[in-house]
Order: C-alpha cells, then structure tokens, then sequence
C-alpha cells in the first residue's frame, strides 16, 4: 500500500520519481482498510527536505499510511514561508484533539541551547506529555530524542570536545528488539551532531539498542511506548555533504564527514551506505506499530 500525503505537496514529485507509491485522497477512499494514522512534528529549518526524507522511508510500507505534517503553534520558521506552513502543515494547536498511531519528532538546530530556554520549550513539554496520551507510539529523533530522554528519564546530556561528524559503524547490542530485526550487526549510520549522552544516567527503565565508539545511538523505552534514535538513518546521500559546504563557505574549517566521501575526496558525489537499514528500521518500526495499535483509533490511550 501506498502513503497518503498531500496532493500538492512538492516530496510527491520527488518520491514518485523515485518509486514511491503515492496515493491520493480520491484512491485513498475507496481502500475499505483503516489507514495508520502518523504524525510528523517537523522541527527542522528545510521543512521540504525534512518531509521528503521521512515520507520516503514511511512510504515504502505495504501497508495504508495517512501522514501528517505537524509544526509548533507560535515559531516562525526562517527557511519555510508561511504560505507553504499554511498549505502543508497543521499547527500542534490543530492536532492536540487527535489520536495518532505513530509521531515522529525530528531533530533541531538548537543544541547548544539548554532544554528549558529553548523558545517554544513549553509547548514541548505539552507534546511530550501528549504522546503518553494521544499516541501509541513515539519515535524521537536527534535532538528530539535528547529531549524526551531528558524529560522522560532524566538523561543528561553534555557537550563533546569535537563534533561527531560523518557516517560511522555501529553495534547492535538489542538485537531481540522488533525494531531491529533484520538489521546486520554493524551497520553504518550518519552522525552529526557536538552533544552526547552520558552513559551513567540511563537508568533500568530504558534499554540500549544500538552504540558506537561516537556515543549512544538508539534507546528504547522498557514501557514500550517510544524509541530514541539519536543520530540520522533518515539523511539523503548530500544531507551530511551539503553540511560540510556550508560550513567551508562560512569559514568554519570544518573537518571532513569522516567516511562519507569515496577515497575521502570531496569532489566525487557521497555514497550512501545506510540506506537499507533506514528502510529496515522504519518498516520495522510501522510493522510493530500495526501489530499492536487497537483497531478502533480513539482506543489509543484508554
């Protein structure tokens, strides 16, 4: 089955170009199955880019998916005009009413601000609570997964001497976890981000699923209600690369993204080595979701 996104928005053209089946809401209708329902609060400055990455991996499910682009209700995004926000995307303020099978909650450029001066801190505070509530299940990504770990469990976090920056091999250590199944033991994931966890303040109530000499990687919730991704299988080949040229051009001196480029040279176009364990993770992740979200979806929560 195909997913369902918006007729107009601009990640149909790319991911139709790609073979991902895009269903509009005319087909939609006359599939007499119960679509997921699936959320999406994208916090990223290139809201585009942002919705393209994930629509393309929830998109390759067998399975009906009804995705929804969520933003928080009083922050003006400097990348995204209104007008698009407007079309495309509902504000938290409009969707706090409703029932959800599955919500993302991506990543956002404000690490080196603490949680609670973060602008529209309380309004995730809202979110997070709402997700215990209105959600079966939670996936929280870079950013957004410090955040919960910190609200939820108590995590703390810290600022790394260097960035961890590029594509770096990882150890599966839950590989009973339904959301890693099928996975190899090692697989590459992008990294990029200057902050990391501290090990010693991640209690019984979570579980590590995947680690790297870079730091933690992903953790799952004991309760079974939300997974913590903390680094990037959603990039596209040039996400981490067109970081790098940013950063060059703003006179920053970055290092190159360790095992991105091919022979290290940052004219031949990035390879993508992670692509298939992203698709494995978020099928397995909508699989798990359908196994066990109740039929009847304004039972999610009760």
């Amino acid at each position: 089955m195909p997913i369902r996104i918006p007729d107009n928005l601009p990640a149909r053209k790319t991911l139709e170009e790609e073979g991902v089946n895009v269903m509009d809401s005319s087909r939609a209708a006359r599939q007499d199955i119960r679509p997921l329902e699936i959320g999406l609060l994208n916090l990223m400055p290139n809201k585009e880019r942002t919705e393209t990455q994930f629509s393309r991996l929830i998109g390759a499910t067998p399975l009906q998916v009804n995705l929804s682009l969520v933003r928080i209700t009083d922050h003006q995004a400097k990348n995204t005009s209104e007008e698009y926000l407007k079309t495309f995307y509902q504000t938290w303020d409009e969707v706090r009413g409703r029932k959800f099978d599955g919500f993302i909650v991506t990543g956002a450029p404000i690490a080196h601000i603490p949680f609670e001066e973060v602008r529209y801190w309380n309004e995730m505070l809202e979110i997070m609570a709402w997700t215990r509530t209105n959600v079966h299940h939670t996936m929280f990504i870079c950013w957004g997964a410090q955040a919960a770990l910190h609200h939820f469990h108590g995590v703390r976090r810290y600022r790394m001497e260097e960035k961890a920056f590029g594509v770096f091999r990882h150890r599966i250590v839950g590989p009973r976890s339904p959301f890693l199944r099928g996975m190899s033991d090692s697989p590459m994931i992008p990294v990029s981000r200057y902050n990391d966890i501290e090990r010693t303040s991640v209690g019984d109530d979570l579980e590590v699923l995947i680690d790297s000499d870079v730091g933690l990687c992903m953790l799952g919730a004991k309760e079974g209600r939300s997974v913590y991704f903390l680094n990037h299988l959603e990039y596209d080949n040039r996400s981490l690369a067109d970081e790098y040229e940013r950063d060059v051009k703003a006179g920053l001196d970055p290092a190159l993204p360790a095992n991105l480029f091919p022979e290290g040279d940052a004219s031949l176009e990035p390879e993508n080595r992670w692509r298939s364990h992203a698709h494995l993770l978020f099928q397995n992740w909508i699989n798990e979701i359908y196994q066990s979200t109740p039929y009847e979806l304004e039972a999610i929560g009760r």
